[in-house]
């Protein structure tokens, strides 16, 4: 299924279907933030808002995009702090974004969706301010290359999500091709996941 017709289908369900990978991912994102503040944040693919409730806790003004238009209305729903704004938005296109405007942009879970890596970091290279970071959290390739990729349930039917699969190092070279650095990276494992491969690939870059 195409990507913005699953995620308007899936914002129903999306909060409540179990999901291992979500909820670690909300985990990792609030240890590698907690106590930082910005003054102004990014969020790439905010979904149902299930990040946004932290990050308006960090930062003085909040943008947050997404694809889906009935997502969006989920986490406008949950979110209504007037220091947040959400956006809907194809980051496949230029983001209607000033240069050189936030401090910290945050990207969880969305770039196993999208080919182009390159244009990614090259508008978050663009509008980073220096000093700034760019926290990005996907699932592990090691877990795409035995078939895992983002489904929900429909009814009886798993409904499965078109994706790409994405190296580590393509993220490294993307980065460092568009002149952002890596400040750390981890592999990272839910709490049932011994003995499996890593479930998410975790790394804050950073802009001089």
């Amino acid at each position: 299924m195409n990507i913005q017709d699953a995620y308007n289908e899936w914002s129903q369900l999306y909060d409540s279907n179990v999901n291992r990978t979500r909820d670690l991912d909300a985990e990792v994102t609030r240890l590698l933030l907690k106590g930082q503040r910005f003054p102004s944040i990014l969020e790439i693919g905010c979904g149902t808002g299930k990040n946004t409730e932290f990050l308006a806790t960090l930062g003085d003004a909040v943008l947050a995009f997404d694809f889906s238009e009935k997502m969006l209305a989920k986490a406008r729903q949950k979110v209504t702090a007037s220091h947040v704004r959400f956006e809907q938005a194809d980051i496949t296109q230029p983001w209607n974004c000033a240069d050189d405007s936030f401090d910290l942009i945050t990207c969880n879970l969305v770039l196993e969706h999208i080919e182009n890596l390159d244009h990614i970091f090259a508008q978050a290279a663009r509008t980073l301010r220096s000093g700034g970071q760019f926290l990005l959290n996907e699932l592990h390739p090691f877990k795409q290359y035995g078939g895992t990729k983002a489904r929900f349930e429909r009814g009886a039917e798993i409904v499965e999500v078109d994706v790409f699969i994405h190296h580590i190092s393509e993220f490294i070279h993307a980065a460092e091709k568009n002149g952002l650095k890596v400040l750390k990276f981890d592999e990272v494992w839910h709490a049932e996941d011994a003995g499996k491969p890593p479930r998410l690939a975790s790394f804050v870059f950073g802009k001089d």
